[in-house]
């Protein structure tokens, strides 16, 4: 079962690891690409659904999965509970960004009103795509060290027999 969770966390870090690849190749260069008409185009695709509601669920999901990963795998040593605090790290780092960064330029951007905004939601198109890099970063890590421990842990298991 300790297997089965880590592996899921494995998996639900490298999605969203991936979905912020998309997002800042993708949507941040459209949204950039011809503001304000480009900032309203978003804002018309994001009517009825909102991409934040994607991180909204699977962070939480993945802080808990690699929070588990740690307990289960306490007794299995000293490096295993190191590298998955790491992810831990990582992944709570990217959600600590998300709020304090991300968020409130993502208000700007799709909130604020455009014409009585215009500079600022300029502004923090720019700076939301200066940014966004690091939170690939951050996952890619917490993905690696993710690794590093399952590797580990197969490693302890076959000098074990």
């Amino acid at each position: 079962m300790k297997k089965s969770i880590l592996f899921l966390s494995i998996f639900c870090a490298s999605g969203l690891t991936f979905v912020t690849i998309y997002n800042r190749v993708v949507d941040a260069q459209s949204w950039n690409s011809d503001i304000p008409a480009s900032i309203q185009t978003a804002r018309d695709y994001f009517q009825y659904v909102d991409p934040r509601r994607f991180y909204a669920v699977a962070g939480p999901i993945n802080e808990i999965l690699i929070l588990l990963t740690i307990i289960l795998f306490w007794e299995n040593g000293v490096s295993l509970r190191i590298y998955f605090a790491v992810s831990l790290l990582m992944y709570t780092s990217i959600v600590g960004l998300t709020l304090a960064y991300f968020v409130p330029r993502d208000l700007i951007l799709f909130r604020s009103s455009i014409p009585e905004h215009l500079d600022q939601v300029r502004t923090a198109a720019v700076e939301w795509g200066h940014i966004n890099w690091l939170r690939p970063l951050l996952g890619l890590t917490g993905i690696f060290f993710s690794f590093k421990g399952l590797d580990s842990y197969y490693q302890n298991a076959s000098e074990k027999t």
